[in-house]
């Protein structure tokens, strides 16, 4: 069986490795409640608003606004921007010894000479804490791996773009403020992570139950 693992799957790995095991190997998967449409929908005009801005070689106001970004540019191809945002295809990784797949689907890429730049679009109800940023660690250091592994440059570092509401204007229409945080990223941290996760995928009984897993405990383990 050719196992096919993403950034999300990973963070289950990391939240609980059972739950992961019986997801992965034996297709149970942790019950779910209904997804808001929201976000899937900024993401898509999020997107679409970027690319107008790439097709004229500018950013967008509200990254052009941001300290840090000079010198970089948009990433314009976007025949391979269309396949690397794809979320059954994205950028790939098969790890041949294994066999297991890794992918992972990118928002928007950042180029600075020679160099990649994930830029990433996080759409909240309210404005950031301190630590929000770290919880998309893995997910940065599993991208900048993925672009490596085909043969890019990277930076060390990603950029979250985050959009949350500040008001609505007399008219109906929704302000947004926006933050750029700059996220350092460990590449050899993410092929870890990748490793351990074909580790477990190996076993032939799941692995001991997470204390803290309200599913696991939920479900007698």
């Amino acid at each position: 069986m050719t196992y096919k693992l993403s950034p999300s799957s990973i963070n289950l790995m990391l939240d609980c490795p059972r739950c992961f095991w019986r997801q992965m190997v034996q297709k149970i998967r942790r019950p779910s409640g209904p997804f808001p449409s929201l976000p899937s929908g900024m993401d898509k005009i999020l997107k679409e608003h970027f690319d107008r801005f790439m097709e004229r070689g500018g950013f967008p106001p509200e990254l052009r606004e941001q300290d840090g970004i000079d010198g970089c540019s948009l990433f314009n191809d976007k025949e391979k921007l269309e396949i690397w945002r794809n979320n059954f295809r994205g950028i790939q990784y098969l790890d041949e010894e294994s066999g297991v797949l890794l992918r992972g689907a990118v928002d928007n890429i950042l180029v600075k000479g020679e160099k990649l730049i994930v830029l990433d679009y996080k759409t909240r109800g309210y404005p950031l804490k301190d630590n929000t940023h770290e919880y998309y660690q893995t997910q940065m250091d599993l991208y900048n791996l993925l672009l490596r592994k085909n043969g890019y440059q990277t930076e060390d570092y990603a950029y979250l773009l985050f959009y949350y509401p500040n008001q609505v204007t007399e008219t109906g229409e929704v302000i947004f403020d926006t933050k750029l945080i700059k996220l350092p990223t460990d590449p050899e941290s993410g092929e870890e992570i990748f490793k351990k996760a074909i580790a477990l995928l190996q076993l032939e009984e799941p692995p001991e139950p997470d204390p803290d897993c309200a599913f696991c405990m939920f479900r007698g383990d």
